[in-house]
């Protein structure tokens, strides 16, 4: 009661210095309880499980002089939500997450090198339960990815100029999570937020071109879906209290929408928020978060895609990256990458990297590899805000061609 009747104390002053009166979107009273769906609980697999597999993976990147580093790691959570509204709405989520992964960092020839698997940064994590750790063949990889960080460290660096590039799905994810979720948090556009690399170009008025602001090419599908199973930001309601939803944010190359919340969706004369208002905790307010968010695969099989490509390179696993003040131009790097020459794999490079300017590169998209190879990958640790706080989302993607893009960036 009595932080009830504090939080209304600092409302009502609070109001006394409010330029204009909040207008919230509205929507409907609901009671409902909603939960992950998972098949296997992974706090019921007993630790002697899991520390095992993890055991084992250890002891195969070891097995060689070279790694100097080996991580391997599980990550499970599980949160209980409880939300009630002055609107009717009263709301109980049970949401499961659960994930693992490993690295080898190898050390020799004057360089470090380090593979990951099935991605960087703790590897791959989704809400499910522990069917995602037999879903990977995490110890069935294990060798292949130490003796690739040792490749690299007598391999060639990347070579320089403009190629065709071909992204995993893995890299594929940040460069969607960089370039096209954060831009369109509308928050971030109206410059309520630009802590964390600044606002965003996607303003409302480039609405206003003709045809709609084109994104990208015809073969970008940028949907954002927080019903999706498996996706990091999938739920039954945001902390608005509002429904989970799939919608586009470009649809064939043209942008038709932002995340919006209860507060930001009739500012772009939107009648209803799309469902994208999060808190971390209870104890942090909710502000807009990158939904789940995926580029829609294509019809093309890896092979044949690697087969039309006459000069070109595959990146996977992310590295590094770095985005300016506007998501506009940015640099990534990653683990590995993969030299075609008239259709086929020549050998790897190391230190790959790429670069380019968001609208131009999406518009150079001219491939999509099918279903097959598309999945969802996680990102457990994206920070917003001032005071910080953490969100996490999937991002979908098979591994996609881009169009003469400059790669092998020197400093």
């Amino acid at each position: 009661k009595a932080a009830a009747q504090r939080a209304v104390e600092i409302a009502r002053a609070s109001a006394q210095v409010k330029k204009q009166d909040v207008r919230l979107s509205p929507k409907p009273a609901v009671e409902d309880i909603w939960c992950t769906p998972f098949t296997i609980d992974p706090f019921k697999v007993s630790l002697e499980d899991k520390l095992g597999l993890l055991l084992q993976i250890d002891t195969v990147l070891r097995k060689k002089p070279e790694i100097k580093v080996a991580v391997a790691n599980m990550q499970f959570a599980r949160e209980k939500q409880w939300y009630m509204d002055n609107e009717g709405c009263f709301i109980v989520q049970d949401l499961l997450r659960s994930g693992a992964g490993y690295s080898a960092t190898a050390v020799g020839n004057g360089d470090v090198q380090i593979r990951s698997y099935p991605q960087s940064w703790g590897g791959n994590h989704k809400c499910m339960g522990y069917e995602i750790v037999h879903s990977y063949d995490l110890l069935g990889n294990a060798e292949r990815i130490r003796d690739e960080a040792i490749e690299l460290l007598t391999a060639p660096e990347c070579p320089s100029g403009k190629k065709d590039l071909i992204l995993d799905g893995p890299q594929l994810a940040l460069q969607i999570h960089e370039s096209v979720g954060h831009a369109n948090e509308l928050d971030r556009v109206f410059g309520f937020e630009a802590n964390y690399a600044g606002r965003s170009f996607m303003l409302p008025e480039l609405h206003n071109q003709g045809g709609g602001f084109k994104y990208g090419s015809g073969h970008v599908n940028l949907v954002a879906d927080c019903t999706v199973p498996g996706g990091l930001a999938t739920i039954g309601y945001d902390d608005d209290g509002v429904r989970a939803e799939r919608f586009h944010v470009v649809q064939n190359g043209v942008h038709r929408d932002w995340f919006t919340t209860r507060e930001t969706a009739p500012m772009v004369d939107r009648e209803h928020s799309n469902g994208c208002n999060r808190a971390d905790g209870f104890g942090n307010i909710p502000i807009t978060r990158i939904p789940n968010l995926s580029l829609m695969p294509g019809d093309w099989t890896l092979e044949d895609l690697i087969a039309d490509t006459k000069d070109g390179i595959i990146m996977e696993v992310n590295k590094s990256w770095s985005i300016d003040q506007m998501r506009l131009n940015f640099q990534f790097g990653t683990e590995i990458g993969r030299v075609i020459k008239n259709g086929k794999i020549t050998g790897i490079v190391k230190n790959p990297n790429y670069q380019g300017s968001t609208p131009e590169f999406w518009g150079a998209c001219d491939a999509i590899c099918n279903q097959d190879h598309w999945d969802l990958w996680g990102v457990i640790n994206c920070g917003k805000g001032q005071p910080g706080q953490t969100a996490e989302m999937s991002h979908g993607g098979a591994p996609t061609r881009f169009r003469g893009i400059e790669v092998g960036i020197r400093g």
